[in-house]
């Protein structure tokens, strides 16, 4: 499905990523790790649309997206659900997810992806009226998620989910994703609560500094000396 190869990013003159490759296969939920500053919301702005790459490729469903303009990645296929959301706070909750199904082939469907929305976020039901800039963190986060659905994507990036919400509604939100993705969705998840992260994922990458330094499943990854003690704070005996 998605295919990053060897892909360079560059703020100006100074590098962001280097070489980075990595990949997504239909219905995987895949995580990418690692430690303020290594890159990771670059990459996965850079899998989006929203920077271009200096070198490499980045395939999804067998078409080159490197060179794509950025207003044409919804309607490729890809959604991206950026680091602060991003909602438009005086729109209503509903403007702000009908603006997610603008692109025709998903406002064919906008009243069943409404509805999906609804059933994956029930907070939100009483709330389609108000502005979205009344609405709590974890509700604007809610419906951040819920307005990338709305286009039907087939690859939902996520940039950081849980980023300064309640333990409680991380919880609901990560039961949210793994919803997302058991009904068919592929997911890449940028995330800096590592265990959860691990702990939902099929597969993982590291990355540090604009590099992948190690990647493989989740659950291993989760089980390494080396992982625990450098993201989990945890010891080895």
């Amino acid at each position: 499905m998605l295919e990053v190869r060897k892909v360079s990013v560059y703020y100006g003159a100074a590098p962001a990523l280097w070489d980075v490759s990595l990949e997504v296969r239909p219905g995987e939920l895949v995580c990418v790790v690692g430690p303020n500053g290594a890159g990771k919301t670059t990459l996965i702005n850079a899998i989006g649309g929203l920077h271009r790459v200096r070198s490499g490729s980045i395939t999804f469903d067998g078409r080159d997206l490197s060179r794509l303009a950025s207003h044409l990645f919804c309607a490729a296929g890809i959604a991206i659900v950026p680091e602060g959301r991003r909602l438009f706070d005086q729109m209503t909750v509903l403007e702000n997810l009908e603006l997610g199904s603008f692109i025709p082939a998903a406002k064919a469907y906008r009243r069943e992806s409404l509805a999906l929305v609804l059933s994956l976020f029930p907070a939100l039901k009483g709330k389609l009226k108000h502005p979205a800039g009344s609405l709590s963190g974890g509700q604007q986060q809610m419906l951040a998620i819920g307005r990338a659905l709305m286009a039907r994507p087939g690859l939902l990036l996520l940039d950081e989910p849980s980023l300064g919400l309640a333990p409680l509604i991380v919880s609901d939100m990560f039961r949210a994703i793994r919803s997302i993705n058991e009904q068919g969705t592929s997911v890449l998840l940028v995330e800096q609560n590592v265990a959860m992260a691990l702990g939902l994922a099929q597969r993982a990458y590291v990355m540090e500094e604009g590099r992948i330094v190690t990647q493989g499943k989740a659950a291993d990854m989760l089980a390494r000396p080396e992982i625990q003690k450098a993201y989990l704070g945890i010891e080895a005996p």
